[in-house]
C-alpha cells in the first residue's frame, strides 16, 4: 500500500524512484548473479559432475537470463509508450 507522508516529513532516499518495474528487474538480475555464481562452482568442478546436468544447468541459466532481458524490454517498450501518450 502506499505510504502516507507528509511533505515536511523526511523521506527515504529510494521513495519515489523505484517503481514495480524496477524492483521486478533488480530481483530478475539478483536470480541471473544467483544463477551464475552457481553455473561457474559447476564448471569448477566438470570433471565430477554429469554432462547432463551441466547442459541442463546452462539451459537453465540461459532461460533466467533471456527472461530478464525480455522483462527490461518489456519495461522499457511500456515507459515509451507511456511517454508517447
Amino acid at each position: 500500500s502506499k505510504m502516507d507522508i507528509q511533505d515536511n516529513q523526511k523521506r527515504l532516499g529510494w521513495m519515489g524512484t523505484m517503481d514495480v518495474n524496477s524492483i521486478k528487474n533488480k530481483v530478475a538480475s539478483s536470480i541471473v548473479a544467483i544463477s551464475s555464481v552457481h553455473l561457474l562452482r559447476l564448471f569448477m568442478e566438470a570433471e565430477k559432475i554429469l554432462d547432463n546436468k551441466i547442459i541442463l544447468c546452462v539451459i537453465i541459466h540461459l532461460t533466467f537470463v533471456l527472461s530478464a532481458f525480455g522483462m527490461a524490454y518489456i519495461d522499457k517498450m511500456s515507459k515509451k509508450q507511456h511517454l508517447l501518450h
